[in-house]
């Protein structure tokens, strides 16, 4: 019993430090599309969300990423006006960390 909590223990600091490094949680998950951050979410189909979401993850590079987020905006936009609705602005752009100098 003492020898789990000292590796729960263990795993605690070697997270603790990282973070107060500058480092990320060895547990971070990556980049989920939600209808928090997806602009058109509720226009979205559930598997053109799963379809976006993977694309999102496989950019490598800024350009190709900044075209696809302006056809998605765009095709979202489309959707909302046909449907009569406002789609909020603003927000994340999720090709900022393929800049170049991003970390």
């Amino acid at each position: 019993m003492l020898s789990i909590r000292l590796t729960a223990y263990a795993a605690v600091m070697i997270n603790v430090v990282g973070l107060a490094a500058g480092g990320t949680s060895v547990s971070a998950a990556p980049w989920r599309a939600s209808e928090t951050n997806t602009r058109g979410w509720m226009l979205m189909s559930p598997q053109e969300r799963i379809e976006h979401q993977t694309r999102v993850r496989s950019f490598t590079d800024y350009a190709a990423c900044e075209t696809y987020r302006a056809e998605h905006h765009a095709l979202m936009l489309q959707r909302a006006k046909e449907r009569g609705l406002d789609l909020p602005g603003g927000g994340r752009d999720f090709c900022d960390h393929l800049k170049a100098g991003a970390d």
